[in-house]
């Protein structure tokens, strides 16, 4: 499952550089829908995501009905972005077996 969409980067808790991209409402009921056959537990998925021409792997978390984006460090300054930034981001979900 592949999807794209932008978003903007928010910062979410902690005195680290704790930034991440939320999901659409939209999209995040399209991830809701097979996060059974996606999710390693705790509702967290595994993807390959993409920002920019950075691809890391990460986890999509659940917060609030929807799906945060974690945006790692490595990506923030190759990308040259932070909070506020308005982002273009792939996400491919593969399916656990």
């Amino acid at each position: 499952m592949v999807l794209e969409f932008d978003g903007e980067i928010i910062s979410w808790r902690g005195p680290a550089p704790f930034l991440f991209v939320p999901v659409s409402n939209d999209l995040s009921e399209e991830i809701r829908a097979v996060s059974r056959r996606a999710s390693y537990g705790w509702g967290c998925i595994p993807v390959q995501a993409t920002i920019g021409s950075t691809e890391f792997t990460t986890s999509l978390f659940p917060k609030g009905g929807r799906y945060l984006v974690p945006v790692k460090v490595v990506v923030q300054k190759a990308e040259n972005v932070g909070e506020g930034d308005t982002v273009m981001v792939k996400l491919s979900i593969e399916f656990q077996g």
